[in-house]
């Protein structure tokens, strides 16, 4: 491995705007896996970029730890992923977003209108919850939480 094919743990946490803490944190939790200088240094290599990247990306779309480790256990270990390595993950994580994209246009679709709570506050709550008739099915939002008004 040449020298500039890798990265001390400041230079990497500099390129990637994430603490050294963090840096480590992924290391301890096996999302990334520098290797060791002769004296014990970490040395990252310059395909973490990408790997630490995308994991800052996947929290801020709600993929947890362990999401985000078994997307990155598909990845190939011995050689820099690919763009169709890449590819392959986007894939997988596309649907999980569109289904998020779905939940929340739902959301934002009826949240001005009768949400299935209980309050019967609103002219439109006796028409879609006459009674509260969503009650019968549980606590809480219910027509946010996914039930449909109109059964």
């Amino acid at each position: 491995m040449r020298a500039d094919d890798v990265m001390l743990i400041g230079d990497m946490a500099a390129r990637t705007g994430l603490s050294v803490s963090a840096i480590r944190f992924y290391e301890a939790r096996g999302l990334i896996a520098p290797v060791r200088s002769p004296g014990g240094q970490r040395r990252f290599r310059r395909a973490d970029i990408r790997r630490l990247s995308f994991i800052r990306i996947a929290q801020q779309l709600g993929l947890t730890i362990e999401d985000i480790s078994a997307e990155l256990n598909k990845l190939p270990s011995g050689r820099t992923p690919t763009a169709g390595d890449w590819a392959r993950i986007s894939r997988s994580i596309r649907a999980s977003l569109d289904e998020q994209i779905a939940a929340l246009t739902q959301v934002r679709n009826r949240l001005d209108g009768c949400i299935g709570c209980g309050c019967l506050s609103l002219k439109k709550c006796a028409l879609y919850n006459a009674g509260d008739r969503a009650a019968s099915t549980g606590a809480g939002p219910r027509y946010l939480m996914g039930e449909n008004p109109d059964r």
